[in-house]
């Protein structure tokens, strides 16, 4: 009998380190993940300001061609004014003059 109390005391003693060894390796798999997660969400945050910045970037050499574009057409319609009525053009500043001239002299 008391071979049988021996044998169950060990046995839980053996139970009892083989939990204590499952608890220690489920917390070093616990913190081992753990540090995986954060790891993989520092590169996944720095891939996201990566695409962000490439996006502003992108957006930004958009946006100034886009204005370039526009300015040269606004310009190229100005021209296109100015060449199309050159004559009311001229008409008119030649009136200016005529007016403002004669009133100089006065």
């Amino acid at each position: 009998m008391k071979r049988i109390i021996e044998e169950v005391l060990q046995a839980e003693e053996r139970v009892g380190t083989i939990l204590k060894q499952a608890r220690e390796r489920a917390s070093e798999i616990a913190l081992s993940a753990e540090k995986e997660i954060s790891e993989k969400m520092d590169i996944a945050r720095r891939e996201a300001l990566e695409i962000i910045k490439n996006t502003v970037e992108d957006a930004k050499r958009e946006g100034e061609r886009i204005g370039e574009e526009i300015l040269k057409q606004a310009d190229h319609e100005k021209d296109t004014l100015l060449k199309n009525n050159k004559d009311a053009i001229d008409s008119v500043v030649d009136n200016i003059c005529g007016i403002i001239l004669p009133t100089d002299y006065e």
